[in-house]
């Protein structure tokens, strides 16, 4: 796969052609993108999460779930779901049917938010965790539960000893998702999040063994893969990094380097494992917030696809690439053997049939914003309209 140029010269894949993907057999390279929805009232994924999966399911196709909470701490949105209790594993499995009968495989996304909440979606109205304890700044505003928008809290550190614990957590989400019936589950390392909070040098500021050098600041997500792994299997396990996204203040001072260091962590891993992990999944930073396109200082959009090539020649398994990828982007990224896989983000909030229409070519709906993050179960979730039903919804709530 990766690192064998002439493969992708005599295969001459497409974005639509079949591929195989650890134990998976994948009709094309479409991917649904992890996206928090805020419609799992409680934390408890409803029916309103199942027909929205079923809608975006196709024979082969591959989806990511939204980033799912991992603990009661790992919150930062209202109403996301959970996979760290009995009710959440049995609500989970209703969704996972609806795409396993489509002929989909499905993984679920692992999530801490760490930093990037606030005491009111904390256990007691604690401070959040995270490797620091400098607050986002205030260029960012966390969505609250009654839908206004509020500054970021000063987070706690985590404790040395206290890291162990959080491990656990994810080592008990992943053998959950299992047990809800997923194929395998995505570890979220990116977009400023917990695990991001510890590698990026504008981050972390720690003076043990989880800070200053590189090799430290990667140290909590390399333990994460390997206690997920040893639990459900390598090749049940995908990671999500953002090295050239400064999402949330998530800065480093060399991405290209993070990027790579991450790489040769996980290539070593694999090895030791005697097995690939499912794939690695790296996000472009054409990424909104508030709708500004990010940018920071992480160099130019052709610098960007530069690293973003580097990163895939270097990575031993399935690349996946996801960040405001049109379809022409998206075939020309699989076609130059710049990924395996493409994830769509918004394009498949509005198209439930994204993977038809690109395939034809066909007219897309536009999204939406103001419904990205609503708690309705049908508007701006799945009342877009579909090609093959005479445009109009298929939503069956």
């Amino acid at each position: 796969m990766a690192g064998d140029n002439t493969k992708y010269v005599t295969d001459n894949p497409s974005l639509f052609s079949p591929y195989k993907m650890a134990n998976f057999n994948l009709s094309h390279r479409v991917v649904l993108a992890p996206m928090t929805r805020c419609r799992a009232l409680k934390g408890i994924p409803n029916e309103a999460l199942v027909e929205y999966y079923r809608q975006r399911s196709t024979s082969g196709g591959f989806l990511i779930t939204e980033g799912t909470m991992i603990s009661p701490t790992s919150a930062g949105f209202p109403h996301v779901p959970g996979i760290y209790n009995i009710q959440q594993v049995e609500a989970w499995k209703k969704v996972v049917d609806a795409a396993h009968q489509q002929g989909a495989v499905i993984f679920c996304q692992l999530w801490h938010v760490g930093r990037a909440s606030h005491q009111e979606y904390q256990p007691g109205g604690a401070a959040p965790i995270s490797s620091t304890s400098k607050p986002i700044s205030n260029r960012w505003k966390i969505l609250m539960p009654d839908a206004t928008y509020s500054p970021y809290p000063d987070p706690r550190p985590l404790a040395t000893h206290e890291i162990p614990e959080v491990v656990e957590d994810y080592r008990l989400a992943a053998i959950n998702a299992i047990k809800a019936g997923f194929d395998g589950i995505e570890i979220h390392g990116a977009h400023g999040y917990l695990l991001d909070q510890f590698m990026k040098d504008g981050i972390n500021d720690r003076t043990d063994d989880f800070g200053g050098s590189l090799e430290n600041r990667c140290k909590f997500l390399v333990k994460v893969v390997q206690a997920v792994a040893a639990a459900i299997g390598p090749d049940r396990v995908g990671v999500r990094i953002s090295p050239a996204i400064d999402h949330l203040d998530a800065m480093d001072s060399d991405p290209l380097t993070l990027g790579l260091a991450v790489i040769q962590k996980l290539n070593k891993l694999q090895s030791e494992f005697g097995s690939k992990l499912s794939y690695l999944h790296v996000t472009q930073p054409r990424y909104t917030a508030y709708g500004q396109t990010e940018s920071g200082n992480h160099g130019s959009e052709e610098q960007v696809a530069e690293w973003m090539t580097t990163w895939r020649r270097a990575y031993v398994g399935t690349f996946i690439c996801s960040g405001g990828y049109t379809r022409e982007l998206g075939l020309q990224a699989v076609a130059q053997g710049d990924a395996d896989l493409v994830a769509y983000g918004r394009l498949f909030i509005s198209n439930p049939d994204l993977v038809l229409r690109l395939k034809l070519n066909a007219p897309l709906n536009r999204y939406v914003r103001a419904t990205f993050y609503t708690h309705d179960p049908v508007v701006g979730y799945t009342d877009y309209p579909c090609l093959e039903k005479g445009n109009e919804p298929r939503s069956r709530l």
